[in-house]
């Protein structure tokens, strides 16, 4: 089952340069390995498709139930160069929680989420 990530995370974003800093924090701790593996470097990559030119990292902040992403070259070279409106990064992490996951019908028992979807 498809689930968009409003439903399991809360996301904050920044921006260094051209570079976007997405980070995105489990609701509670059982979805953090949901989080893991199905919020990928390759799968970030794709929802953001064209706007992200540059490699996107993913780290681990298991201590936090967090992944912190970077966008590399993503802000059309950073907010005192470019003609986006969102120079900042400021919208990544509402645009990154539209993404959305594949769970099992299990999972969405198990977590309770078969009530909000």
């Amino acid at each position: 089952m498809k689930i968009e990530l409003t439903k399991l995370a809360h996301a904050r974003s920044g921006d260094k340069g051209d570079t976007a800093n997405v980070g995105v924090i489990a609701l509670r701790d059982e979805i953090y390995p949901i989080l893991v593996r199905e919020v990928t470097e390759e799968k970030v990559k794709k929802h953001f498709g064209g706007m992200v030119k540059g490699e996107v990292e993913r780290f681990e902040l298991s201590n936090l139930k967090a992944l912190n992403f970077l966008l590399h070259e993503s802000l059309g070279g950073g907010g005192t160069l470019s003609l986006m409106t969102d120079a900042q990064g400021k919208t990544f992490s509402t645009a990154l929680l539209r993404m959305n996951i594949e769970l099992s019908d299990d999972e969405v028992k198990k977590l309770g989420l078969s009530k909000v979807l």
